[in-house]
C-alpha cells in the first residue's frame, strides 16, 4: 500500500480526516521529520480539535519508540510551540510539531513543523523531502521494525508561565491605559492564554466564544470570512468597547475592529505595528509583503525605518528577517512576525502593541486608521477561480505593459495613481487580486472591476 500524502501543502500538512490525513499518516510524517532534520528532542502541542489528542498520542508513542525525547505542552496555540522550541534550545530541543488545521472546518486536521530555533520547514526547506520519505512504505517498515534500545523520555510541560513571561517581556505594559475590549476566541485556543494575560493588564475583557471546543459550536474560527465578523462587531457596539479582537483556531493570526465595530484590513495594521516597533528600535528594518505596499512604505519611512519588500509566505519572511535582522515583518493576511519572538508570527503580540500605541497616543483605533485608509483605499483580497492561472497573469501583464512591473511574488504593476498585485494560490487554481490607489476610492473601484473583468472573462 502507498499512503496518500495529499495532505502536504507548500507550508504545512493539512487534510480531511480520514480521507487525506489520520494518525498513521501523522506518525509517518513525524518519523520522516526526525530522520531528515536529525531531531532528537521534540516539542508537541495540539489545538482543540476532537481528533488532535489521538494524533498527539500516536506521534508521541511512535517517536518515543525510536528514542526521541518528547516535551508535551498539550492544548496550545501554534506560537506556544514556536516559543517552546526557540526558548528551549539550551535544553536541547531541536524540533516541534503543532497539531492543527488552523481555521479549516472541524473535519480537518494537520501539522505545522519547525526545526531548531523554530526555523520553518516548508517546500523550500525540507518539506518535500519529508513527504517523499514519509510516503516510502519500505523505509517506514524498516524504521518501525527497529525500535531504539532505550525509549525516549517523556516530559509533561503544561505550565504556560515561560510563554506568558516572554510575551509580556516584549511589551511595556506600564504605559497601558484602561480599556474595554471585546475578544472572540472562536472556540479556538486563544481563550486560556487571554485569561493568563488578563491578570497583568488594565483591560476589561468581554469574552465571546471563549472556551476551546472542537465541535465548533459557533462555526469555523475564521474571522476573515465576512459572515464571521458581525458577531464581534455587534458586541463592540453593544458594549461600547474601545476595540474588538478575533483570532483563528490556533491564534497565529488576530483581526481588529475599531470602536465603531468596523473591521480593519490587515494591511493598515501592518503600518501601525511597524510604527509601534520603530518607537522602541529606531532606524530598524521592517519587512512587508508585495500585495499592498504604499501605506506601509510611507509609514515606515516617516517613522525613520527601512522598508523592505519580501515574498509572501512565512518561510520566506522568516528567512529574510534573519538575513536582514528586521525587527518586524507583516503580511496583510494578519500574520505578524517579531525578531524578539524567534522571528516567528504571533497572534498575541499584535493586539498588545496596538493597545500600547493607542495608550501612548491617546487616540482611538479609528483615529489611527482613518487617515491611512483615506490616503490608500484598497480593494481587499479578491479571489477568482480560473482554468489557467499562468495564462491569465500573462494576459494581464500584456495589457498593463506600460506600468512599472515587479515579480517578487506574482505580478505587481504600479502607475502613478494606482497599483495592483495578482498572484496564484499555492493550493488551488485561484488568482488573488489586490488593488490600491493614492487617495482615490472611485479609481480603486474602477480599476478593481476592470481587472476582474479581464481575469474572469
Amino acid at each position: 500500500m502507498t499512503t496518500s500524502l495529499r495532505c502536504f501543502t507548500a507550508y504545512d500538512v493539512r487534510g480531511k480526516i480520514p480521507d487525506d490525513f489520520d494518525e498513521h499518516i501523522a506518525l509517518r510524517i513525524a518519523l520522516a521529520f526526525t530522520e531528515h532534520c536529525k531531531v532528537r528532542k521534540m516539542v508537541i502541542g495540539r489545538d482543540m480539535r476532537l481528533t488532535s489528542p489521538l494524533l498527539a498520542e500516536t506521534i508521541t508513542a511512535g517517536l518515543r519508540k525510536q528514542g526521541i525525547d518528547i516535551v508535551d505542552i498539550g492544548l496550545c496555540g501554534t506560537e506556544e510551540v514556536y516559543q517552546a522550541v526557540f526558548g528551549g534550545v539550551d535544553a536541547g530541543i531541536d524540533g516541534g510539531i503543532m497539531i492543527t488545521a488552523s481555521h479549516n472546518p472541524a473535519a480537518y486536521n494537520g501539522m505545522k513543523i519547525v526545526q531548531r530555533e523554530s526555523r520553518p520547514v516548508s517546500s523550500d526547506s525540507g518539506l518535500l523531502e519529508i513527504e517523499q520519505l514519509a510516503a516510502d512504505d519500505n523505509w517506514f517498515d524498516r524504521k518501525t521494525a527497529q525500535p531504539a534500545a532505550t525509549e525516549g523520555a517523556y516530559t509533561l510541560a503544561r505550565n504556560k508561565n515561560e510563554y506568558i513571561d516572554h510575551i509580556l517581556g516584549m511589551v511595556d505594559c506600564s504605559v497601558m491605559q484602561p480599556m474595554k475590549i471585546v475578544v472572540n476566541a472562536g472556540n479556538g485556543c486563544a481563550g486560556p492564554v487571554l485569561d493568563l494575560l488578563a491578570a497583568h493588564l488594565p483591560f476589561e475583557f468581554i469574552r465571546l466564544h471563549h472556551e476551546p471546543d472542537g465541535t465548533f459550536p459557533n462555526g469555523v474560527p475564521n474571522p476573515l470570512l465576512p459572515e464571521k465578523r458581525e458577531v464581534t462587531a455587534q458586541a463592540v457596539r453593544a458594549h461600547k468597547a474601545d476595540l474588538g479582537i478575533a483570532w483563528d483556531g490556533d491564534f497565529d493570526r488576530c483581526f481588529f475592529y475599531d470602536e465603531q465595530g468596523r473591521f480593519i484590513e490587515g494591511y493598515y495594521i501592518v503600518g501601525l505595528l511597524a510604527v509601534s516597533m520603530l518607537l522602541q528600535a529606531p532606524r530598524s528594518t521592517i519587512l512587508h509583503d508585495p500585495r499592498l505596499t504604499w501605506n506601509t512604505i510611507e509609514m515606515v519611512k516617516a517613522a525613520g525605518g527601512v522598508p523592505v519588500m519580501t515574498r509572501t509566505g512565512h518561510a520566506f519572511i522568516k528567512e529574510n528577517m534573519r538575513a536582514k535582522n528586521a525587527i518586524y515583518g507583516g503580511e496583510m493576511s494578519a500574520h505578524h512576525y517579531f525578531r524578539d519572538f524567534g522571528y516567528c508570527d504571533s497572534g498575541m503580540l499584535p493586539w498588545l502593541f496596538v493597545c500600547r500605541l493607542m495608550s501612548m497616543s491617546g487616540k482611538t483605533l479609528s483615529a489611527l486608521c482613518n487617515e491611512r485608509m483615506q490616503a490608500y483605499p484598497v480593494s481587499g483580497e479578491i479571489n477568482s477561480k480560473v482554468s489557467d492561472p499562468d495564462a491569465t497573469i500573462a494576459e494581464i501583464e500584456r495589457r498593463y505593459s506600460d506600468g512599472e512591473k515587479d515579480f517578487t511574488d506574482g505580478l505587481s504593476v504600479a502607475y502613478p495613481t494606482y497599483r495592483f498585485n495578482l498572484r496564484k494560490s499555492n493550493t488551488e487554481p485561484v488568482l488573488r487580486l489586490n488593488v490600491e490607489t493614492r487617495g482615490d476610492q472611485s479609481l480603486m473601484e474602477q480599476k478593481t472591476q476592470e481587472l476582474l473583468d479581464i481575469i474572469r472573462s
